[in-house]
């Protein structure tokens, strides 16, 4: 707690290993996390055009549904926008606005 280069909110680190726990069960119930995360985009990149970082939005309904499917295990901290951000960052949502660099090297 006294460390200023870690979480030091006593409810994040218990939010922290409560979720760490639900995860091993989350694994042991389908396998992997892998398998229970990727089900709510039916395995696929979900792959968006956006014209402009304008466009982007900080959360979908489908970031809304797995907060609530998250919250009914009883995870904590997991927010539509969390879960949003989490599904851009490994690559199940896929929001390069189309004059990004990156998004010219797959089209």
């Amino acid at each position: 707690m006294q460390d200023a280069g870690i979480i030091r909110n006593r409810l994040k680190i218990n939010a922290a290993i409560h979720n760490a726990k639900l995860f091993l069960e989350i694994q042991k119930e389908f396998e992997s996390f892998d398998k229970y995360i990727w089900q709510f985009v039916n395995g696929k990149t979900i792959t968006n055009r956006p014209e402009s970082i304008r466009a982007l939005t900080p959360k979908t309904e489908l970031s809304d549904f797995m907060s609530k499917e998250m919250g009914k295990r009883g995870l904590k901290f997991r927010g539509s926008t969390i879960c949003y951000a989490f599904m851009q960052a490994v690559g199940m949502v896929d929001d390069h606005t189309i004059d990004c660099w990156r998004k010219k090297q797959y089209f």
